[in-house]
């Protein structure tokens, strides 16, 4: 499933084709995706101009001049294809062509631009839905989740508070959307990995007795920054599905240290472990036994 990084991708490149921009005209080829479309669905969204494009976690969240909210998830495989009028071409300059399978294009906005963007979902596990944004803090999908990672609020003490008492994993606190927002099995083993921390560790070693942030607290908050904007600059990890809006393929997954290269040696210098893989919480948890402590 598409992390926070992917995500973010993808609003920075429908941002300036939707940001501003009115609807003309929507269509829904299936009656919903993962969810049923709210039977007002369209009309909440045709004629209205989208005011802002914003995301909370992994939700991609367009703000309407009506007030209301279009939230959207890409669910397993969902993509966004940005078409635009002949002559003029997507930002972005990356290095695989995309394909033109367009069978699982089922939702379509035709902007007042001339653009068209087509969300493309093989396995309809994404979704939409409209929120009042006079609502958005009890809306379901929405509420416990816990802070953006790159936000200016996270740092080690509030992960310090989070995690303070919890007798879970580490990795399992960190994948813990009320903990921390976004982070998914990819991103929280890299981190994990650059801040030399075992998945295995208990998440309560992150406090003090008095709830003070630990040396480990602050090497892990700041291996998450660094993790997520150099993902974010590389367009996202391209594993199975993923794709940028103008088609191309996200390119961090060349820049893993740790994450899908087990029984390979370790990259940290000096360091003569090997990666190795096993099953955490249902999830492949990828470390060094020998450096992640």
């Amino acid at each position: 499933m598409p992390e926070l990084p992917e995500v973010e991708t993808v609003r920075r490149g429908l941002q300036p084709v939707m940001e501003g921009q009115r609807i003309a005209r929507v269509e829904t080829r299936r009656d919903g995706l993962r969810f049923p479309f709210q039977k007002d669905f369209v009309a909440r969204l045709e004629g209205r101009i989208v005011s802002g494009l914003g995301r909370r976690a992994k939700y991609l969240m367009a703000d309407m001049e009506s007030g209301d909210v279009l939230l959207m998830h890409l669910g397993m495989s969902g993509s966004f294809r940005v078409t635009l009028p002949e002559g003029e071409r997507t930002p972005g300059d990356f290095h695989y062509p995309r394909s033109e399978n367009r069978t699982h294009d089922h939702v379509v906005f035709h902007m007042t631009s001339g653009a068209m963007i087509s969300f493309n979902d093989p396995r309809r596990f994404g979704y939409m839905k409209i929120v009042p944004r006079a609502e958005m803090d009890a809306e379901p999908l929405l509420r416990g989740l816990g802070p953006e990672p790159l936000g200016n609020a996270f740092d080690a003490a509030m992960l310090a508070q989070s995690c303070a008492g919890k007798k879970t994993s580490l990795k399992a606190a960190l994948l813990d959307q009320r903990v921390v927002a976004g982070l998914g099995n990819i991103y929280v083993c890299e981190a994990l990995f650059r801040s030399h921390l075992s998945p295995k560790r208990q998440a309560s070693t992150l406090a003090s007795r008095s709830g003070a942030p630990t040396d480990h607290a602050k090497r892990l908050v700041g291996s998450i920054h660094t993790v997520l904007n150099a993902a974010i600059k590389a367009g996202g990890s391209s594993l199975r599905d993923h794709r940028q809006t103008d088609g191309e393929l996200g390119y961090f997954q060349h820049s893993f240290l740790v994450y899908d290269r087990e029984g390979e040696p370790c990259k940290t210098p000096k360091c003569k472990g090997t990666v190795r893989r096993f099953t955490q919480n249902g999830r492949s948890t990828f470390w060094c036994p020998t450096c992640q402590r």
